[in-house]
C-alpha cells in the first residue's frame, strides 16, 4: 500500500489551520480484480446548445428550397426575421445500430454523445457541450451553465459523464442571484473586491498541491495517470479561482439588468409560463456570456417527451403526439403543430437574446455558435430519420448563415464534429458505430 490507504487525504496549512482534499479512487486501493478585445486579445469562442422536444411536422417545417433564399414554412415562420443569422440543416439520421429504441431518449443521446444509449437511457459518455467547455471555458467562473424553461432541475441534457447530469437552473430569480449576486465581480465596476470565499478556496488548493510529487513517487503507472488527471482538474479549478480573484478587464457588453420578477410565474408546464421562463433564462444566459462568466451554456425549452400544456386543451404535448388524430385536410396533427410553433418562437427569442447585445462592431451573436437540436424527427413514430437541427451566429466570422442544407441522411455527429472544429478543437473523428464521422459540414464554413 506504499504507506497510505483510501482514507489518505492531501494535507496542507492555511492561516495556521489544517486543510484537506480527498483522493480519487486509485488502483492501489483495489484488489487484484479491480475579433479583438480591448487588450488586443481575440474575442474568445463561445457556444450554446438549445433543445426542444418532439421534433417537427415535415410538410410545414422543412423548406422545399435548398441553399439561400429558402422559404419558411408555417412551423418555423417565427424564425424568418432571423434569416441572416441562422442555418437550417435537415435530413440528419440518428443511427441506433443494434441498440434498442427508447422513445424520445435515443435521438438526443445520439445527438449529444455520438452513440446510442448503452442500455435504456444510459449514455456512453459525456455530452459534447462538456467536451467543448473543457476546452474553452475551464478557467471561467462557471465552466458551463445549464438552464431550463420546464420548471424542473431534472430537465437536463448536459452530462459530465454517463452518471452525472448537470442539474438545470429552473428559477429565474435564483439563477440571477447565482450569476449576478454578491459573488459577481462586475468588470465595469470602479472598485474591485475579491471574494473571500474564492480566496479561501484557492489558498486551500495551493496548500495541498505540493503533496502531488510525494504521491507520484509511491504509486504505479496507472495510478500516476489517474492522479495526473485528478490534479489537472484541481489545477483547472485553481485557474477558476484565479480568474475570480483578478480584476477583470472592462466589458462594454456586460450590463446585467435588474433581478427578474417571477412572483406570478407559476412552476408548472402551462405554455405561457414555459414561454416566460424561456425568455427570462435566455436573457440571463446571454448576459452571463457577455460578462464572460462562462463561455458555454445549455438551454432546454422543453424536455424531450414534452409535457407542455396548451391552455384550454386537456392533453399535454407528449400525449397529444400519440393520441391526436391527423387532420385529413392539413395532413398533420394541428395541436402538436401548435406546440412546435411555440418551441420555434422560443428558439427565436433565445437567438435574439444574443443578437441584441452589442459587442465590438457587431453583436454577441456574431461571435457565438448556437446549435439547436431535438430528440425526434416525428414524435408520433419516434422517428430517427430526417432529424432537423439549426445553427445560429457566425462564430467570429467562421460560419456562413442564411442557408438550408440537406445533409442527405448524414449522422447527427457530423454537426457535432463541425461545432468542435469551429470552436478550435483538434478532433479528427467523433461518434461510434454508424454514427462515426470524420467529415464536417463544409457548406456552412467560410
Amino acid at each position: 500500500m506504499n504507506g497510505f490507504s483510501r482514507r489518505r487525504v492531501l494535507r496542507g496549512m492555511l492561516n495556521g489551520g489544517a486543510v484537506t482534499v480527498g483522493l480519487p479512487l486509485l488502483n492501489c486501493f483495489l484488489n487484484g480484480n479491480g475579433n479583438a478585445l480591448a487588450d488586443g486579445k481575440p474575442i474568445p469562442p463561445r457556444f450554446a446548445l438549445w433543445s426542444w422536444g418532439l421534433g417537427h411536422n415535415r410538410d410545414v417545417f422543412i423548406p422545399k428550397k435548398i441553399g439561400s433564399g429558402f422559404e419558411f414554412p408555417e412551423e418555423i415562420e417565427s424564425l424568418e426575421p432571423l434569416r441572416q443569422h441562422i442555418n437550417l440543416l435537415t435530413n440528419f439520421t440518428a443511427f441506433r445500430d443494434s441498440a434498442g429504441l427508447t422513445g424520445h431518449v435515443t435521438g438526443w443521446i445520439i445527438a449529444r454523445t455520438g452513440a446510442p444509449p448503452v442500455a435504456g437511457n444510459n449514455l456512453s459518455g459525456e455530452t459534447y457541450d462538456i467536451k467543448i467547455a473543457n476546452q474553452i471555458s475551464r478557467a471561467q467562473r462557471f465552466k458551463t451553465l445549464t438552464a431550463t424553461a420546464t420548471g424542473s432541475a431534472r430537465t437536463s441534457y448536459s452530462y459530465e459523464d454517463p452518471n452525472t447530469p448537470n442539474p438545470s437552473e429552473y428559477s429565474p430569480l435564483e439563477f440571477y442571484t447565482r450569476l449576478f449576486g454578491p459573488e459577481f465581480n462586475n468588470p465595469n465596476a470602479a472598485d474591485f473586491k475579491p471574494s473571500p470565499r474564492a480566496m479561501s478556496r484557492k489558498s486551500a488548493l495551493s496548500a495541498v498541491m505540493e503533496e502531488s510529487a510525494w504521491l507520484n513517487q509511491r504509486v504505479g503507472a496507472e495510478d500516476k495517470a489517474r492522479l495526473d488527471q485528478y490534479f489537472s482538474g484541481l489545477r483547472h479549478l485553481e485557474k477558476q479561482f484565479v480568474q475570480q480573484l483578478t480584476k477583470p478587464e472592462p466589458i462594454a457588453a456586460c450590463n446585467p439588468s435588474a433581478a427578474p420578477n417571477e412572483a406570478e410565474l407559476k412552476m408548472n408546464n402551462e405554455s405561457p409560463f414555459v414561454v416566460k421562463r424561456n425568455e427570462m433564462m435566455s436573457d440571463l444566459l446571454a448576459m452571463a456570456i457577455a460578462c464572460d462568466q462562462t463561455r458555454v451554456v445549455n438551454m432546454s425549452y422543453a424536455d424531450m417527451s414534452s409535457n407542455t400544456i396548451k391552455p384550454g386543451y386537456e392533453k399535454p404535448h407528449h400525449t397529444s403526439s400519440h393520441e391526436e388524430a391527423v387532420d385529413d385536410k392539413l395532413g398533420y396533427q394541428p395541436v402538436c403543430s401548435w406546440f412546435v410553433r411555440r418551441s420555434m418562437e422560443g428558439l427565436a427569442y433565445f437567438i435574439k437574446s444574443f443578437e441584441k447585445i452589442k459587442e465590438g462592431d457587431g453583436s454577441l451573436l456574431d461571435n457565438m455558435l448556437i446549435v439547436a437540436d431535438t430528440g425526434d424527427a416525428n414524435a408520433r413514430t419516434h422517428g430517427l430519420l430526417d432529424m432537423p437541427m439549426f445553427t445560429a451566429g457566425r462564430a467570429g466570422g467562421k460560419l456562413k448563415t442564411g442557408l438550408h442544407i440537406d445533409v442527405n441522411g448524414a449522422p447527427m455527429s457530423r454537426m457535432t464534429l463541425t461545432a468542435m472544429r469551429v470552436l478550435g478543437m483538434d478532433v479528427k473523428t467523433f461518434g461510434g458505430g454508424s454514427n462515426t464521422t470524420s467529415e464536417i459540414i463544409s457548406d456552412i464554413l467560410v
